[in-house]
């Protein structure tokens, strides 16, 4: 059985206001490509599937178009896919006695019985290959939030042994099904310990220890841990069937140089017999101009010698540009003379860095919070630096957690 693994897609995304569409849809062409390359049996998609819990009507109508593409490309293909903090379980969800009948199946959030239980059934699906036959059992987990885990009496984390116990029970309910031969498959949306992050497009989802889940909880038996969250495409805890497969594409200018990728996963019986890579061609470049932060002057130089001359490329395809400057003082004229350079360039101007420098002349590690761009802020920052402005410290712990619970809560209701 041959599976592909992508995952934090994130459709409807803009980049500092310019819509991504365009990229979105070249990507979705290109994996369309590869699922009749690679001989995909079954694709896996762990989360972040829309940019937003309310995506727009135009985000749906590419997931649905894909999706039908996908089907009509490869009949036998069968597509698993989870919610991600950035979706709505429920919006995501609601299609799914349609999706079901083109081999879709989407699990957004946990359910509950009527004892209270939580529906462990609901979590564990069958992958059947071309021929119909069950090759795999997949433990289809979303995002978990606080109301979607069993309650553990613990000493410690109680949201982290939660976790830890329902994947570990619905591990177990497989084991019980699964017959010799078949593969055990994890899917999850998640921060793992030691995993690498990406401060400006992760939005943080640490409730309590969530940030500390231990790669443990993916042990043998699970030949293949597909995960989402990380947008930097990684193995955890030096286990290489435990991975993130990123994004797709780059969220931020930080993400420039990130390998964005896709992951086909071969299992043989219940075994992994193979894991390759491929690079997601970069349908628009993105540029920070210059490389480190400089003085107005050396960056408008360096901004005119930018040659973009060879290349005539429609609109949709100009490259994002990120100016980066470094100052003594505000410079009310530089946006000015920044677009002056770049008139007639086939270059679209999404933001400009402005970092500054203390009477030492050492730059700033941040930006100055008066000027930040907001766009660029988690909610928890704005919470952070509001309080140190009223209070003088940092936000207590038990008042932060609750501050990110609230946020949960709010986004998955939304």
């Amino acid at each position: 059985m041959r599976i592909l693994h992508t995952s934090d897609w994130h459709l409807g995304h803009s980049l500092r206001g310019f819509d991504r569409h365009f990229e979105h849809q070249c990507f979705l062409d290109w994996l369309l490509v590869q699922l009749r390359h690679q001989n995909i049996d079954v694709l896996l998609v762990t989360g972040d599937i829309f940019d937003n819990a309310n995506p727009s009507a135009a985000s749906q109508k590419q997931l649905y178009r894909f999706l039908q593409a996908a089907r009509e490309a490869s009949p036998h293909l069968r597509v698993m896919m989870i919610a991600g903090n950035h979706d709505s379980p429920g919006r995501l969800e609601a299609p799914s006695p349609l999706l079901e009948l083109f081999e879709t199946k989407v699990v957004g959030q946990t359910w509950r019985n009527a004892d209270g239980e939580i529906d462990l059934d609901a979590l564990i699906v069958a992958l059947h290959d071309r021929h119909d036959v069950c090759r795999a059992w997949c433990l289809a987990v979303p995002f978990l939030r606080p109301g979607d885990v069993p309650r553990v009496e613990t000493d410690g984390d109680s949201y982290l042994a939660g976790v830890h116990a329902l994947y570990q029970a619905a591990l177990q309910k497989v084991l019980l099904k699964r017959q010799a031969g078949e593969a055990i498959l994890a899917m999850g949306h998640c921060h793992l310990d030691g995993g690498a992050v990406s401060q400006d497009s992760e939005r943080r989802i640490v409730i309590g220890g969530l940030e500390a889940l231990s790669v443990a909880m993916f042990e043998k038996p699970i030949a293949y841990a597909a995960l989402g969250h990380l947008h930097f495409p990684q193995s955890v805890g030096g286990k290489d069937w435990v991975r993130y497969s990123g994004s797709p594409l780059p969220m931020s200018f930080s993400e420039i140089d990130y390998p964005h990728q896709i992951v086909c996963v071969e299992l043989a019986g219940e075994q992994l017999k193979s894991i390759q890579t491929h690079l997601v061609p970069r349908a628009v470049d993105l540029l920070r101009i210059p490389a480190k932060p400089a003085p107005l002057s050396e960056a408008l130089v360096a901004l005119e010698a930018l040659s973009l001359a060879n290349q005539v490329l429609p609109e949709e395809r100009w490259p994002y540009l990120e100016v980066r400057l470094l100052l003594d003082a505000p410079e009310p004229s530089a946006r000015t003379e920044i677009e002056s350079v770049l008139n007639g360039k086939p270059v679209r101007l999404a933001g400009i860095d402005v970092r500054y420098q203390r009477g030492d002349h050492k730059a700033l590690d941040t930006e100055d919070p008066a000027l930040g761009d907001l766009s660029q802020l988690q909610p928890e920052d704005l919470l952070q630096r509001h309080y140190q402005k009223l209070y003088g410290a940092t936000v207590p712990d038990d008042l932060l957690q609750a501050f990110q619970t609230l946020l949960l809560e709010t986004e998955a209701s939304a």
